[in-house]
């Protein structure tokens, strides 16, 4: 009896530290293979360059939009791109037409 009392103790007494490991495992386990964790990094790391790539090709697009509409300036309207976009409008552009930009 005395032994079964004896084991009895060390097994409560030692339960308490178990719990404690099981816990920082599992921490340490979601800290590896969690959603935010170290091997979820490369995976954040590509979409980080595909967001980057789409800002860059975003950030052309407002930069051309924003020459043509620096082009339609009432005060100082480009004479080409005035008249490209009356004839397109009006309909007088023809499908086999050629615009030869001069720059």
């Amino acid at each position: 009896m005395a032994h079964i009392a004896k084991l009895r103790l060390l097994l409560f007494s030692a339960l308490g530290p178990a719990i404690a490991l099981l816990l920082l495992l599992s921490f340490a386990g979601y800290v590896v293979v969690g959603s935010n964790g170290i091997l979820a990094w490369g995976d954040y790391s590509r979409q980080l360059g595909a967001a980057k790539a789409e800002l860059k090709r975003v950030q052309d697009a407002r930069a051309d939009l924003r020459n043509r509409v620096d082009l339609l300036n009432p005060r100082r309207v480009d004479p080409d791109l005035s008249d490209e976009l009356i004839r397109r409008q009006l309909g007088v552009i023809h499908h086999d037409e050629v615009i030869v930009p001069l720059n």
